[in-house]
């Protein structure tokens, strides 16, 4: 018993040094947009290019980029931003296969726990753009929805890019959650589909714009 409580003891210890480095890497950072997407879809997806495209626009703006520093869509990400007026960011997690950090990242973090990366994305977040992909995509998506329904973080815009690929989602929303009466009419206001880049970037924006003076996007009580 005693050797189960002293590992246990080293695990927090070790969560709580990596949640300090991380906060500590990422202080005054200043305003960000999260991109989520899939590893999988690289540079041949047209979806990578979108991602790449969306991502230099929102650094040419003042705005810095975040993703999840791997391959694919975050890479498409990274790279857009890299080398533009703002901060290309990548928090890599450690994964036995398909995430290694991409080469496009001005700062790289890694990390072991996914909770506590997945708080890092949404600290200085001002908008999350999600890009098709997996299950770790989806648990991103609707982390992020379930933080700004509740009120645990400051409302910003929930973008999710390719109406084609999340029609088949929003509809089961639409007819199962919504009309069974498991979310409202408001939580399906939470988000947006669309397929412009140009749209996109406007939405995110638009919001800081009204919002500029934040850089924290939590909430004391978190």
């Amino acid at each position: 018993m005693d050797e189960v409580r002293v590992r246990e003891a080293w695990r927090v210890l070790r969560i709580q040094s990596e949640l300090v480095d991380g906060i500590d890497k990422l202080a005054g950072i200043g305003p960000s947009v999260t991109i989520f997407g899939s590893a999988r879809l690289g540079e041949s997806s047209r979806y990578y290019a979108d991602a790449e495209a969306l991502a230099a626009r929102f650094s040419e703006s003042g705005l810095n980029v975040l993703t999840g520093g791997g391959p694919g869509i975050m890479e498409g990400a990274n790279r857009g931003a890299f080398g533009k007026a703002s901060c290309s960011i990548g928090l890599n997690i450690s994964l036995p296969h398909e995430q290694s950090a991409n080469l496009y990242q001005d700062l790289g973090i890694n990390f072991r726990y996914f909770f506590v990366r997945k708080l890092m994305f949404v600290k200085h977040a001002v908008g999350f753009v999600v890009f098709p992909g997996g299950f770790g995509t989806m648990d991103e998506l609707f982390e992020a929805l379930t933080l700004v329904q509740t009120g645990k973080t400051a409302p910003f815009p929930i973008i999710l890019f390719g109406s084609d690929f999340w029609a088949g989602l929003v509809d089961w929303l639409r007819t199962r959650m919504l009309d069974e009466g498991c979310i409202s009419d408001t939580d399906m206001a939470l988000f947006t589909v669309t397929d412009s880049v140009e749209e996109a970037f406007r939405i995110v924006e638009k919001s800081y714009r009204k919002t500029p003076e934040r850089s924290d996007n939590l909430p004391a009580s978190m």
